[in-house]
């Protein structure tokens, strides 16, 4: 038995390390446990686009203001590489376009969206001309991106080096109790326990989690060179994201796009594909993504899938692409709300993300979590 922590954390995701920060920066003694050598899950398979732009007005929107914040703090503390620069969100289509318009006009200045439309000259001039086949570009100036890859091993060692949290990975914990953890490190005794198990949904408190009766998403992700000088520094997105965002997907002229999207390219609604892409600190691009919901996660890709997402990404960025890497991306989705926070047992809380957008609200949302606690003990 080791000596007493005051926070126990199991999963070191960015809502686990989110978490940690947050208490630790506050004076806590925290432990934090991760089944495998280094984390694998959604927090490093997704794109490590932290949006603002495509939150909807309210809590999300709230939540990625102060996570962006919170980002940049990160940036100075623990040097995580981030692109502050914005993303640009491409309308390809009058439908699109309208709805860009009609956001920016209305939506945008009565939330505190900062957002610039780009069309004409400004969007002739951008990156060389190499957008100018588009209608339109919303330029959302707060969006951030980031490598995940190398900014959740960056963001871990800060909270080990500077703030004393202990880590343990390689460490599967095999069960929870009021004030105890039991795992194959040994037994450890903290006054709270939290669990952030992504989308794990069966191995720890499987049924207060089972009550919220949660999804999985998994996605196909591809990373891939483009085949020109493109020296992309923003995270691009398309017309297609807008009925997926809540930022958009609600307004009227939605419904517009919706319904183009349904007469001209069914297939990317039956499988729930829009165009992401993320540039990555070596040239590279990470391209996605598809959506398929279900209990468990198949194995199986489907290749025309993967020819679709690149059909539209080199439609969109103007040139070829050289796919180098592909995986599944997979994230916990469809419960009661974005997100869930819930006491299991005295001592025991669950943090769970529905949507995929941990690294956009996630460090927001571990700030209000942990002054919950504070102020309930």
């Amino acid at each position: 038995m080791t000596n007493h922590s005051d926070l126990l954390i199991v999963g070191a995701g960015i809502l686990g390390l989110s978490h940690a920060y947050a208490a630790a920066k506050r004076g806590l003694r925290v432990q934090v446990f991760e089944r495998s050598a280094t984390p694998l899950g959604a927090s490093v398979r997704n794109f490590g686009q932290a949006l603002v732009t495509g939150q909807p007005p309210g809590m999300m929107l709230e939540l990625a203001k102060a996570s962006r914040e919170i980002w940049g703090d990160w940036q100075q503390l623990a040097g995580v590489q981030l692109k502050r620069n914005g993303s640009y969100l491409f309308a390809r289509s009058e439908a699109e376009e309208h709805l860009l318009q009609a956001f920016c006009a209305g939506r945008a200045q009565e939330h505190g969206y900062r957002v610039e439309l780009l069309r004409g000259a400004a969007l002739n001039d951008l990156y060389g001309g190499q957008f100018r086949h588009h209608r339109a570009a919303l330029h959302g100036l707060d969006d951030q991106q980031l490598y995940s890859r190398e900014a959740i091993p960056a963001l871990i060692d800060y909270l080990r080096r500077d703030l004393g949290v202990q880590f343990h990975f390689s460490t599967l914990v095999r069960d929870i109790q009021p004030g105890l953890l039991h795992s194959t490190a040994g037994s450890f005794r903290g006054t709270r326990t939290l669990v952030c198990s992504g989308h794990d949904y069966q191995t720890l408190l499987a049924e207060p989690i089972a009550q919220l009766h949660p999804q999985v998403c998994r996605l196909q992700m591809l990373r891939a060179r483009p085949q020109a000088e493109l020296n992309l520094q923003h995270a691009l997105l398309t017309g297609l994201s807008c009925v997926h965002y809540g930022a958009f997907a609600d307004l009227p002229e939605a419904a517009a796009v919706q319904a183009e999207i349904l007469a001209q390219a069914p297939h990317l609604h039956e499988h729930g594909i829009h165009l992401l892409i993320s540039p990555t600190p070596y040239g590279e691009l990470i391209i996605g993504d598809s959506h398929d919901y279900g209990g468990d996660p198949s194995p199986f890709n489907g290749e025309q899938v993967d020819n679709w997402m690149i059909e539209l990404a080199e439609q969109t960025l103007g040139c070829k692409v050289q796919v180098v890497e592909r995986w599944q991306g997979v994230y916990g989705a469809r419960g009661p709300a974005p997100f869930s926070f819930l006491e299991a047992a005295p001592g025991i809380n669950v943090s769970l993300m529905h949507t995929g957008v941990g690294m956009s609200v996630g460090p927001a949302m571990a700030e209000r979590n942990i002054a919950r606690i504070l102020e309930e003990q």
